[in-house]
């Protein structure tokens, strides 16, 4: 394990102490959960992103897509527990 030093403003220091203490952690220990969250969430986003460019890619290739009233009617049916006719896709409007 290696060490890393960071320096942060003496206000932001005590509210993490504070904050470590009413969560029963050491400031160390708060510190680390907090950069494990946010790395977290940026490989979550990351991972998210790519899926998106993906999936827009597609869009621009094919032409096609849903329009949306029509998928969010679909979806709200299906999640009522309705059977609901699948929309067809369209070419997209540009």
């Amino acid at each position: 394990m290696s060490t890393t030093t960071i320096r942060i403003e003496d206000e932001l220091k005590a509210r993490v102490a504070a904050a470590a203490e009413r969560e029963g952690k050491t400031p160390h220990a708060f510190i680390v959960e907090a950069i494990a969250r946010q790395v977290e969430q940026a490989e979550l986003d990351d991972a998210f992103h790519r899926v998106a460019d993906a999936r827009w890619a597609k869009v621009l290739a094919s032409g096609k897509t849903v329009p949306w009233d029509k998928a969010r009617a679909y979806l709200e049916a299906r999640a009522r527990g309705v059977k609901a006719r699948r929309p067809s896709a369209r070419k997209l409007d540009r």
